[in-house]
This record gives structure tokens, C-alpha cells and sequence, in this order.
């Protein structure tokens, strides 16, 4: 039988820690969310000898300080029973930074292991290391690594295999903050073992004690500890008065002495002094002048590479899912079990394929996202939108979603987890529906070439684009004052170097975000489809106000005359619906925005995908499932509505929830039903609010409401 261990991955963010975590395990890996927080969790299992591990991807964070969301998960993963190891990869490049996490993580005493990764960069910066000086240093194994080319995992895997095998005799070193710290320390540490909270009985107390001195919110929080509080303030206070001593800063201080000593000890360099290529690249990547245009450009590949490859796979899929729903048809006898027909071809069927059809999208934006991660210029992005964004309350992150969200707001939700803040990335998400995607277009090219005059129709489509972005900015601006409020957030902008990508890890980051999208999103969109199958087929109507079937019969062979009669059925059947019913219970609602209950009724139904919209107009106007070319339907949109109603129902899909896809995803992302349905509530007020100003003001000024 396999022993069975747990092992912590932990490291600084761009440290490559994902690459040795994808190079232990392989295919075999587990993705999520952790409970409460947006912060992404990631484990997978591989069998090392006689032993099966599980290792566990940690947030990347800079020490366990508890300031940020990922901070205080990792905080809560490592002191938790059932961590055996801990594996600590550092950026061999820049040791003394990366080590300052090594120090809080050694007063675990949890055995803990070093991969000094990117060792190839650190030969290049001509960085030379006394591994074996450094081991004592640490009272760890040192294990050299370069992680995007797996090279080092092997000897990582034996030395796991050998830590392992000897946990009982792994030392851990035991760092001293000096005599006046160290006696705080041991007074907080005394009144926390009489204490004897069995649920930390194996973590030391003095970890807890220097925290508690740090006055961290992570442990401040723990209920067990407040007894301790009056100890804390004491030795905190004397140290303060006696010594002049900040005990926060103090310790942070001497980490760095420790650290500072230790390198000088242990790490040499040549005395070569030359500018490394990524330096040379930033010059032009990240200049002044440049920099904005080239990041316009490289944006404008990716989008071009997300959308225009991805679109022959989703028309593919479309097709396939077309002819199941076909040969379903076929070979399903209309006679047997009708309902249950209709549910699986017209609810399940095209609802599966209404998820899968995003797929492509999803692989390959996220392929586009990892080349920009993996080969360091997201952080350049990030670096050069940093100043703009941030006057609208984001970051430069924030920027990269926002413009894919033009493409479909569904990756770019999902794009937000390259954003480290988590307030900027729920802001970023809050904000995201805002951005015109392409679903909306076909409302647009339908409306536009109907009621605008041709000289005016980009002007139209510019404008109602421009009012999205506008709206977005402005909305994360408020919302970073009052819903997100808090402190100003300091961030490190690291520019790593430029490195080459490995195809193996592009594939594993792009078949994570697909697998998590069909496995959490797909399921609730596939719920809510059927859902509003149900809305828009039953019940189903028996008596019309015609008998349109002697009449079709009548006009036999006359196939234009067919068509006009059974597009007519079918706008009494779906007025008969419960979505039609509905729409025309909400009509009072919606007439003070112009719409009325066939505006209202598409509305409600174009939740599974704004598109809808088109075909259910055409259905409610008798032209059958129309699309944004059709000239019928246009003719008897103008007939019926006034261009200051046309612009309205463009303002209103432009504002409302793009499709239930994108409330799913926000839900998933968010972990929060009650943000989600926030959200959507939200958009809702904010699109009925504008277009009623819009429409009443409109009206009043007498501005485009005759007929054409």
C-alpha cells in the first residue's frame, strides 16, 4: 500500500512555481476557488516510489503577513494539520527578496525543502551559489532547478523521495530577532502554551507569538488567542517605551540583517558587468513613447488570435451540434413521448451546445494570456496602463479583460485572474458586462442600417460603444469609493525577465480555465437554458385566432405563402408562452422606456445570449427565426417603432447582463450568488434608469419619434 503525503508548493508570484508544480504532477490536477475568497487553488498527485503525494500549488505571496486575500490563504493552508513538507521555490535570480519568505516559513517548523529555480537566469546575471553553506544556513535541502524546461525535477524528486523517507530528522533552523525581541517572544510564547490550544498543538507557539507581536489580522482573528491579547500589549508597549522599539518593523529588519549576511556569505558574482537582453527589450517595450502603442498592437493580436481563429472551431461546433439535434429528430418519433423529444433536442442539446460553443474562445485566449504571462510582458502591460487605469480606480492589469471583453465577456471574466488585487479584480469583473460584446452586434447591425441614415450609422455604432467604455469607468471609479472602499493598495510591479514559453505549460494553464468553464460554468448554463426553454414552448396553445392549418393545406405548393402563415402561428404560440405572458405583464413596466410587451418579451428571452434577441423579433413579428440581414424584419421594426425607440432598445441591451453565461461565470469567480445576482440587479436599474432619461428626454425635445 502507497504512503500517502501532502506537500506545500510556496514561492513569490513569477517565481515559476506553477512550472515545477505542472512538471511533477502532469495531467493529474485539481482547480478551484478557495472558500470565501476569489484566490485561485490548484492541487494534483503524482506517485513518487512507494509513496502517493499530493502537492498543493500555494498562492504565490511575498511573506505571510496577512495584507492581502492570497497572503492569509496561505497563512490558513500552512497552519492546518496534515502538511508534512513544505517545498520553498525561490527566484534564484533575485535570492535575497525571495529568501525573506524562507525566514517565516523556516518558524513553522514544518521540514521544508529549497528549489532554487531560474538557476539558468542566475548563471546569466553571473550569480554563483555555496549550496552546501546555504543548506546550513537554512537547515534545508537546496535543490537547483529551471523550471520551464523541467530541467532539475529529477533531482527534486530524489531529494523529495530521501526528505520524505526522513521527516523525523529534518532540521529547522531557529532565527534570533536579538535579546529584547526574543524575551518578548518567549513571554507571549509562555502565556500561549499554558493556554494549550490543542488545534495549533503543532505548530511552535513561537510562531504565533512573533505573529501576535506583528499584531497580524490573521491570528488577531483566531478566537483561541485572546486571552493573549493583554501579554501582546505589554511586551509591545515595553518594548516601545524601554527600547524605542516597533516590533513589526523591528523583526522584518532582522529577517533582512539574516538574509543580507547569509548571501553575502554564500552568493558571489562575477565581475562581469553587461545589461541583460530584458533590459534592452524594456527600453523600447516600456518607453514613453512606445510603450502605449505597442501594447495596443500586441492587445490587438491577441485579440485578433482569441476571435478570428477561435470562430471556424465555434462555427464547427454549431454545425455538430446542429446535425445531433437533427438526427435526434430523425430517429426520435415525433409521436413518441413528445415533450420529452422537444426538451432533449430544443433544451438539452442546443443548451450544451450553447456552453461548448464558447469553448474555443476560452482555449484560446487563454493560451494567448499564458504566452503574455509566461514570457514576462503581462507585468510590462500591467506597467505601462498602470498610470491611466488607476485614475478610474484599476490597475494596468485591468486593461488586458476590458478589451476582450469587446469579444465576449465570458473569457474576460475569467481573464481577471491575472490581476492580483482582489478589490481591482472585483471591480474589474463588476465593470466587465459593460464592454459591448460581439453578441450585441447583431442587435446593432440589425437596428442601425433600419433607422439611422447611412452617413450617421458608424457614428451610431461608435457612439454606443463609447457609451459602454464611458459608463465602465466611470462605474469603477464609484464603486472604488463606495462599495470596494479602503485604504490605498501598494503594489510591487515586477518586471521579470523575458523568458521563453514551453508549450507543455501553455497547454496545461489553457486546458485548466476550459475544464474549469465546463465543469462549474457549464452546468448552471446548461440549467438555466432548459429553464427558459420551458419559458418560451409551454404551454403550449391549442386554439388559434385563425386555422392555420386549413389554410396552409389551402395554399399547398405556394412555399412564400407557407412560410408567412406558419411564421404567423408561431407569433401566436409564443405569445401564448409564459415568456410572452410575462412580457406582456411587464409591458407597464417598460412602456416609460419605449418598449413594448414583443421588445420586452426578446428581452427576456435574449438572457441565454443577447443574439437571441434578433430571432425572437422575427418570431414575434412573423418573419421566423430572423437574423440581423433580414430586410422583412427591419421593414416592420420601422413600421412599428420610432428611432428614439430604436436607440433605446440599443441602450438597454447594452447596459443589461450580456447573457446568463456571464452572470454563471461572475457567480464562479466571485464564489457569490448574492454578488452575482447584485450584479445583474445593478446593470438592470442602471439600463432602465438611462433609457428612461433618455427616452422621456428624447420625447419631450421631440428628437426622433416619428415613424420613418
Amino acid at each position: 500500500m502507497l504512503k500517502k503525503f501532502r506537500i506545500a508548493l510556496a514561492g513569490n508570484p513569477n517565481c515559476g512555481k506553477t512550472c515545477i508544480f505542472n512538471s511533477l504532477t502532469g495531467s493529474r490536477q485539481h482547480v478551484g476557488n478557495y472558500p470565501g475568497v476569489t484566490v485561485e487553488s490548484k492541487s494534483g498527485k503524482f506517485t513518487l516510489d512507494d509513496m502517493e503525494i499530493e502537492l498543493i500549488d500555494l498562492p504565490g505571496v511575498y511573506s505571510l503577513s496577512s495584507s492581502s486575500p492570497e497572503e492569509a490563504v496561505v497563512f490558513r493552508e500552512l497552519t492546518q494539520p496534515g502538511i508534512d513538507l513544505i517545498v520553498n521555490v525561490i527566484d534564484s535570480t533575485i535570492p535575497r527578496r525571495s529568501l525573506y519568505l524562507t525566514t517565516q516559513l523556516a518558524e513553522l517548523h514544518i521540514p521544508m525543502m529549497l528549489a532554487f529555480n531560474m538557476s539558468d537566469d542566475a548563471r546569466k546575471k553571473g550569480l554563483n551559489f555555496n549550496i552546501a553553506k546555504l543548506e546550513t544556513y537554512f537547515g534545508s535541502p537546496i535543490v537547483q532547478t529551471v523550471g520551464n524546461t523541467a530541467s532539475g525535477v529529477r533531482v527534486l524528486k530524489e531529494k523529495l523521495s530521501s526528505e520524505l523517507h526522513n521527516l523525523a530528522d529534518h532540521g529547522v533552523p531557529m532565527l534570533s530577532y536579538g535579546g529584547d525581541i526574543d524575551e518578548a517572544i518567549n513571554e507571549v510564547s509562555a502565556k500561549i502554551d499554558s493556554l494549550d490550544i490543542s488545534e495549533y498543538r503543532h505548530i511552535p507557539s513561537r510562531f504565533f507569538a512573533i505573529k501576535l507581536l506583528e499584531k497580524d489580522s490573521c491570528v488577531m482573528q483566531i478566537e483561541a488567542f485572546k486571552p493573549v491579547w493583554d501579554t501582546v500589549d505589554e511586551q509591545i508597549r515595553h518594548l516601545l517605551d524601554k527600547h524605542a522599539i516597533e516590533a513589526d518593523t523591528f523583526m522584518a529588519d532582522r529577517r533582512y540583517a539574516m538574509l543580507a549576511g547569509a548571501c553575502r556569505d554564500t552568493i558571489s558574482s562575477t565581475n562581469e558587468k553587461r545589461r541583460e537582453i530584458s533590459d534592452k527589450i524594456d527600453l523600447v517595450m516600456t518607453n514613453k513613447f512606445l510603450g502605449f502603442p505597442l501594447f495596443l498592437g500586441i492587445m490587438y493580436a491577441t485579440f485578433w488570435f482569441t476571435f478570428i481563429c477561435a470562430a471556424p472551431l465555434m462555427g464547427y461546433i454549431e454545425e455538430f451540434f446542429s446535425w445531433l439535434g437533427g438526427i435526434t429528430g430523425a430517429l426520435w418519433s415525433p409521436q413518441t413521448l413528445p415533450y420529452l423529444r422537444s426538451l432533449v433536442i430544443d433544451g438539452i442539446i442546443s443548451g450544451v451546445g450553447g456552453v461548448i460553443v464558447f469553448l474555443p474562445n476560452i482555449l484560446f485566449l487563454f493560451f494567448a494570456i499564458a504566452i503574455l504571462e509566461e514570457s514576462g510582458y503581462m507585468s510590462r502591460a500591467a506597467f505601462v496602463m498602470d498610470g491611466v487605469m488607476r485614475r478610474f480606480g484599476l490597475q494596468g492589469k485591468s486593461f488586458v479583460p476590458l478589451v476582450l471583453g469587446f469579444g465576449c465577456t465570458v473569457p474576460a471574466i475569467l481573464a481577471t485572474r491575472t490581476i492580483e488585487s482582489e478589490r481591482d479584480r472585483k471591480i474589474t469583473i463588476m465593470v466587465l458586462p459593460l464592454m459591448s460584446c460581439g453578441a450585441r452586434l447583431p442587435i446593432y447591425a440589425l437596428i442601425i442600417p433600419a433607422f439611422f441614415a447611412e452617413k450617421y450609422q458608424a457614428f451610431t455604432m461608435w457612439l454606443i460603444y463609447l457609451i459602454g467604455v464611458i459608463i465602465a469607468l466611470i462605474g469603477a471609479r464609484l464603486m472604488k469609493s463606495t462599495l470596494f472602499r479602503g485604504d490605498g493598495e501598494v503594489y510591487l510591479m515586477e518586471l521579470p525577465p523575458y523568458r521563453m514559453p514551453t508549450l507543455k505549460s501553455l497547454i496545461f494553464h489553457m486546458w485548466d480555465r476550459g475544464k474549469m468553464y465546463l465543469q462549474k460554468a457549464g452546468t448552471i448554463i446548461l440549467l438555466t437554458s432548459i429553464i427558459l426553454y420551458i419559458c418560451n414552448t409551454y404551454p403550449e396553445k391549442s386554439e388559434f385566432s385563425r386555422d392555420y392549418d386549413t389554410m396552409i393545406t389551402a395554399v399547398d405548393g405556394d412555399a412564400e405563402k407557407v412560410t408567412v402563415l406558419e411564421n404567423e402561428k408561431r407569433a401566436e404560440i409564443m405569445e401564448y408562452t409564459i415568456s410572452g405572458r410575462v412580457g406582456k405583464a411587464l409591458e407597464p413596466l417598460f412602456q416609460p422606456v419605449g418598449f413594448d410587451w414583443k421588445i420586452t418579451t426578446a428581452a427576456i428571452s435574449a438572457l441565454t445570449a443577447k443574439e437571441v434577441f434578433v430571432a425572437q423579433m422575427g418570431i414575434l413579428y412573423s418573419e421566423g427565426e430572423a437574423g440581423e440581414e433580414s430586410e422583412g424584419l427591419r421593414a416592420k421594426l420601422v413600421k412599428n417603432y420610432t428611432p428614439l425607440q430604436a436607440f433605446c432598445i440599443m441602450l438597454f441591451c447594452l447596459l443589461t447582463i450580456p447573457c446568463l453565461a456571464t452572470l454563471a461565470v461572475i457567480r464562479r469567480e466571485l464564489n457569490s450568488w448574492k454578488m452575482a445576482l447584485l450584479e445583474a440587479g445593478g446593470l438592470f436599474l442602471l439600463a432602465y434608469t438611462l433609457t428612461f432619461i433618455v427616452y422621456q428626454a428624447g420625447s419631450l425635445l421631440n428628437i426622433g419619434t416619428k415613424l420613418l
